[in-house]
């Protein structure tokens, strides 16, 4: 994994140096830095390259790449699948030996379009005088860009800097709407010093072209003149709808529901080919992520240091990630599984309650525990100002996994954060990291996953409680499974009001935006500790089988919650050998760590967070 940059500049004035946007790159990718500069006379183009590589995989590759016919890659990915990639070899001189061989676009097209894996990169065609760039399919790394019209320049980047220089749009995400060319002999756009970008977009489930407001000012988007389109690497979502549509029960169990209610009605529903299919696509996406390791990591089968982490709630996305990580890293190995509290503040006295003005409540989620009595930590449960909803399912799932692999040593680290330290660091990272996102959901989940990600805290062993620090590259997290298995509170609201078509709309509109909601700012925070975010519920086969099936056999949201949200990979937890983990409710981590709680308990999740934008 790398933090890539690319400066196209049309003026013979060199732009000054951001200095804050390399730092920021430079924490991306630790192994190695190096620039290239190619420049054009007629017409004038100059070209910057700068990368900062993370070492994940074969022998470290410095980047810029060049070729000897003077192409240039700058490639920030990994090739899981598609492409074969040796274990010995690093998987960017693979790409550029790839690209290096097409001379048409439909050539280009054709490899970065076997790649399965996520990937952004910037290519230079030197013999065509072009510059392509984009995002993958489900835009899993990160890739901003900006243009400044008085320095007639278009910078695309892994992460942005402090602030716009002068004459320059704020930065914007490239939408992951397929691959972008720029002509740097006559792509510009006439009277505005902007540039024509030529757009390649995936032939379905993606948007087609990008959206004016996500292209820079005095940048026109247009589609290629030959109507080329990246075939796409998973099958359109199944709209199949049932003969007959089923009522519906609360979203929230009543208080007669007890745990053992739930777990007849989960034992009731019979095993079917589907759960083990799930489960072998599964198991085969988290092998791919946690045996492409660095050489010196993946040759040893005893060693100390975890190589991989997992961002882990104990809810049932991470239970089952961790519990398919066991299948494949060495058992001589431990497993790092990173679980963030933000702490709990002092209950109000009733005085104080009494006296407090009442304000507009704020608008909420059903998966706030505060919202579901079942869920919240009894007062005798509570022995720390970190005992957060999370840290109580963590320490629940780290003995259901102690139990299916008491041979592996499970490090359980408890990730504490106060006030103070959430204050600066939102101040001097964070803010820079999650830009150009701005809402107050962004504030909670970067700040959250930022922490949880670094993996400082304590682990307790034997009694004792020691400070500990995750040396993990490589980090799985859940994301991709509520968006495709329905586990939103928001999608049993739709199935409530517009039955199973209203569901499988909603389902389809997730997968479509979940690059310009979640991934690049994920990829940004989690990279910023030189460490690489790996997704295997959207690996491209997972995505693919779970695209392939009816809405009703992945989610029954007649049924309780706990149950009928993400029915499948529920089934899948059972057949795993996880316990109690499989009927937890889905929480937000917002939520579950409390971090929502920290700060302005009535802002509303989509109102623009000014903790973001201050100094």
């Amino acid at each position: 994994m790398c933090g890539i940059f690319c400066l196209l500049s049309f003026s013979p004035v060199e732009s000054p140096t951001d200095q804050r946007l390399h730092q920021n790159l430079s924490r991306r990718g630790p192994d190695s830095t190096q620039d290239l500069t190619v420049t054009h006379a007629h017409p004038f183009y100059r070209c910057l390259f700068s990368a900062h590589v993370l070492h994940m995989r074969g022998a470290l590759t410095p980047q810029p790449e060049r070729d000897a016919a003077g192409n240039v890659l700058l490639w920030n990915g990994e090739i899981f699948s598609g492409i074969a990639v040796a274990p010995e070899e690093n998987d960017t001189r693979v790409m550029a030996r790839q690209l290096s061989l097409c001379d048409t676009p439909a050539e280009l097209l054709s490899v970065v379009s076997r790649v399965r894996g996520p990937w952004a990169f910037a290519y230079y065609q030197q013999a065509q005088h072009c510059l392509w760039f984009g995002r993958d399919f489900f835009g899993r790394r990160s890739l901003l860009w900006q243009f400044d019209a008085e320095a007639e320049a278009l910078t695309l980047t892994s992460v942005g800097g402090d602030c716009s220089p002068t004459g320059a749009d704020p930065w914007l995400e490239v939408p992951a709407a397929g691959v972008y060319r720029i002509d740097l002999k006559a792509g510009r756009v006439a009277g505005t010093g902007g540039v024509t970008l030529e757009v390649y977009p995936w032939a379905t489930g993606g948007c087609g072209l990008p959206s004016p407001e996500n292209v820079p000012s005095n940048c026109v988007a247009t589609m290629n003149q030959w109507g080329l389109v990246l075939p796409s690497p998973v099958s359109p979502l199944n709209m199949l709808l049932p003969e007959v549509e089923v009522g519906v029960l609360p979203s929230s169990p009543p208080s007669s529901v007890v745990a053992t209610d739930l777990e007849e009605v989960l034992a009731s529903r019979e095993r079917t080919g589907e759960v083990d299919h799930l489960n072998a696509v599964l198991s085969e996406a988290v092998r791919r992520r946690v045996q492409a390791l660095p050489g010196d990591i993946r040759d040893q089968s005893l060693t100390d240091h975890a190589s991989v982490a997992v961002l882990f709630s104990g809810g049932i996305d991470s239970m089952i990630l961790a519990a398919l990580a066991d299948r494949h890293v060495p058992a001589g190995q431990p497993i790092d599984l990173l679980n963030v509290a933000f702490k709990l503040q002092e209950p109000k006295t009733q005085k104080q309650q009494s006296t407090k003005k009442k304000k507009k409540k704020p608008e909420t989620d059903q998966n706030d525990p505060t919202t579901d009595s079942t869920n919240v930590p009894k007062v005798s449960e509570i022995s720390s100002p970190f005992d957060v909803p999370d840290r109580l399912t963590g320490r629940a799932g780290l003995l259901e996994l102690q139990a299916l692999n008491p041979e592996r040593r499970w490090n359980f680290v408890e990730v504490n954060v106060t006030q103070e330290e959430l204050q600066r660091t939102r101040r001097e990272r964070v803010r820079h990291l999650v830009q150009p996102l701005d809402t107050v959901l962004d504030d909670s989940i970067g700040c959250a996953m930022w922490f949880a990600a670094r993996g400082e805290g304590f682990v307790t062993q034997d009694g004792d409680r020691t400070p500990f620090s995750s040396p993990a590259k490589v980090l799985l997290t859940g994301i991709g499974a509520d968006e495709q298995l329905a586990g939103y509170s928001r999608h049993r609201v739709r199935f409530q009001t517009s039955g199973h078509q209203g569901l499988v709309q909603e389902l389809g509109m997730e997968l479509g935006r979940i690059s310009s909601r979640n991934l690049g700012r994920d990829d940004r925070i989690i990279a910023d500790h030189g460490k690489e975010a790996r997704f295997p519920y959207l690996d491209e086969d997972v995505v693919d089988y779970l695209n392939s099936l009816p809405v009703w056999r992945k989610a029954d949201l007649s049924l309780p919650r706990g149950v009928g949200e993400k029915l499948l990979l529920r089934q899948g937890a059972r057949a795993l050998g996880l316990g109690p983990s499989a009927l937890l409710p889905k929480r937000a981590m917002q939520f579950g760590s409390r971090i929502a709680k920290m700060e302005n308990s009535h802002e509303r999740a989509s109102d623009r967070c000014n903790r973001l934008l201050s100094a």
